[in-house]
């Protein structure tokens, strides 16, 4: 192997730059910005206007605001939910495809597609086939009329997008479990079948507490989308728009009206920064309690 030794050091600043002006102009910068809103009064159409400091003015308005705390319940139900429903069904196809079962290379193939669209086509697709007048449900309707309706229950616009952000996470968390799954010792799962375990026993004694660390990952990862994620909101502002009667009114949806419907940029800013410290808070409570499940081979 060759080894490479730049002569300049301007060499890898010049390859590095573009990266960096990246990571400055779409996170430090937003980020800087809306630590300083968060605490100011800024002017509704933005621009140059005068900026007055009004401490903590603007997060009182926040906990004062009823349509706040439902977003904030409407999140965690949203995000609960996602979360169980998406690992439990990726570990079952996981598992699933483990087993080299007939044809399972064709649906390892088909399971990742979802996972290549945005969550804004996903949403519109999802609101077509779903439709109760002319989607699936339209014929079940047909029957049992009102039976689907997401338009006018909140129940079912919130079993809507989370059927949504389940077919398109599903994938993603299938290649990380089938990837998981694939490097247990085969030696394991043949010992514990000759000494008569059936596929259920083997996966609930061997494959699933192996499988504890990309599990924990995924776990992670997919409470932090679910909660915040661009998915998440691009499916709630295609399908529902936050109704009907705010019953999809997540949080990162909430943050974005407030915004720009609303034009009341300081009152986002603090939304976004409560968002930071629950995110930051589940992290810890994760790390700190449900790590001690975790079984590193």
């Amino acid at each position: 192997m060759k080894r490479v030794v730049f002569k300049s050091r301007w060499v890898p600043a010049v390859a590095a730059l573009p990266q960096l002006l990246l990571i400055f102009l779409f996170f430090y910068w937003p980020a800087v910005s809306v630590f300083n809103w968060a605490f100011t009064l800024e002017p509704a159409f933005g621009g140059a206007g005068e900026r007055l400091f009004v401490g903590w003015e603007n997060f009182t308005s926040v906990f004062a605001d009823s349509q706040y705390w439902n977003s904030v319940r409407v999140s965690f139900t949203f995000a609960i939910s996602a979360t169980t429903i998406t690992m439990a069904v990726a570990l079952v196809l996981a598992l699933a495809v483990d087993r080299q079962l007939k044809g399972s290379k064709l649906f390892r193939f088909f399971y990742i597609w979802p996972y290549a669209l945005a969550g804004p086509a996903v949403g519109t697709a999802f609101l077509y086939i779903l439709s109760p007048e002319r989607g699936l449900m339209a014929m079940v309707n047909a029957t049992h009329p009102d039976f689907w309706n997401p338009a006018r229950y909140g129940s079912h616009a919130m079993i809507l997008i989370i059927a949504c952000f389940v077919w398109k996470w599903v994938g993603y968390c299938f290649i990380f479990m089938l990837a998981g799954l694939q490097s247990i010792p085969r030696s394991l799962l043949e010992a514990a079948s000759m000494d008569g375990s059936g596929p259920l026993r083997r996966a609930l004694d061997i494959q699933i507490p192996l499988l504890s660390p990309t599990l924990f990952l995924l776990l992670i990862l997919i409470a932090t989308e679910s909660f915040v994620g661009k998915d998440t909101y691009g499916i709630v502002e295609r399908t529902t728009e936050g109704g009907p009667n705010n019953a999809t009114d997540v949080m990162v949806f909430n943050v974005v009206s407030k915004a720009f419907y609303g034009l009341d940029y300081s009152g986002a800013a603090a939304q976004s920064l409560m968002i930071i410290a629950l995110i930051m808070v589940f992290t810890f409570i994760q790390f700190r309690f449900v790590e001690r499940r975790v079984h590193y081979r």
